[in-house]
């Protein structure tokens, strides 16, 4: 019979204290689950491997438009499993404690988020046309093989799917984890502060490649500022997700102010002025932006009575909610 401790339980043997030291960089054996960085980095990176694999075949299989719409079921799938896998797997908890109850009021403040992200678009748009920057020169453009209405049902598919696995990835798994990991180590603020300014920092160089010049990187950067503090503010990824899918569809698709993209766009607009200023990374775009989060501010601000960070951001629930 194995010695005991004097609280009944066995003392682990030579080997398992060998086992244990060795394992602990990487596993976390009190909550049996790997650590925090781990955990906050592996979604995205197997993810990100998994949709470049998704891609490369795709795009070498099938041609316009089919392309768009097998992609588009691809990234679904990717986030599916990213969510339900990151969560069970590696986080052991329930996905809706990254952010995704999916309830009557998450859907709420998806709508809200995605009004948010509308309004501000429009306001870049007139400005950009007011300014001389701008010139709205069509209606219905772009589709392309497909008739309008179905080419921007597929186009506003891709856009969802690829804006909701970033928030599930980059706010729900990354920040989370980090936050969680770090606090106790340093003050709450503290650990929430470092975790957001981590998975912006990692969300704006994945963006690279619409990058020309580093200063550029600001404006994703800023961004992912915004989406961040929705995220910590609400514990929810509903306000992040519906700004998210808004933004980028009513930026291309709507009001035809995506110089990277090319889609069938409502609005067609040249753009003439100068990029520093109405670029695809320009001022008016970032000040907008900026315009949009004290929005969401002031929306939470509103429904909850308070900005605080949520107890969410930095809670681990799988004791009570998860293995029954």
């Amino acid at each position: 019979m194995p010695p005991t401790q004097r609280d009944g339980r066995a003392t682990p043997s030579v080997v398992e204290r060998v086992v244990s030291r060795v394992v602990w960089p990487v596993w976390n054996s009190a909550d049996k689950r790997l650590r925090a960085p781990l955990r906050a980095v592996l979604p995205a990176a197997l993810s990100f491997l998994a949709l470049a694999a998704l891609q490369s075949v795709v795009r070498a299989r099938f041609t316009h438009p089919l392309r768009e719409t097998v992609e588009a079921a691809g990234i679904g799938a990717v986030l599916v499993a990213t969510a339900l896998g990151g969560a069970w797997v590696l986080d052991r908890r329930p996905v809706r404690e990254y952010g995704l109850s999916l309830d009557r009021r998450w859907w709420r403040s998806f709508a809200v988020g995605g009004a948010i992200a509308t309004v501000i678009n429009a306001g870049a748009l007139a400005v950009a046309v007011g300014a001389g920057w701008a010139t709205v020169v069509g209606i219905a453009e772009g589709a392309g093989d497909l008739p309008f209405l179905p080419a921007m049902g597929v186009v506003f598919a891709y856009v969802a799917l690829a804006s909701a696995w970033e928030e599930v990835v980059f706010r729900g798994a990354m920040l989370k984890n980090l936050a969680e990991g770090a606090d106790g180590l340093v003050p709450q603020w503290a650990a929430v502060t470092l975790a957001v300014l981590a998975s912006s920092l990692v969300f704006a160089f994945l963006h690279g490649g619409k990058v020309d010049h580093p200063s550029q990187y600001g404006y994703y950067l800023l961004a992912g500022l915004v989406l961040s503090g929705a995220y910590v503010l609400t514990g929810d990824l509903a306000l992040p997700i519906g700004f998210h899918v808004w933004y980028n569809f009513t930026q291309s698709a709507v009001f035809g102010l995506g110089h990277s993209q090319q889609t069938p766009e409502l609005l067609a607009v040249d753009i003439v002025g100068p990029a520093r200023w109405v670029g695809e990374e320009g001022v008016v775009y970032s000040l907008f932006v900026v315009l949009g989060g004290l929005l969401l501010l002031a929306f939470v601000r509103w429904r909850d009575g308070r900005l605080g960070i949520h107890e969410r951001v930095t809670r681990w629930s799988e004791r009570e909610t998860c293995g029954r």
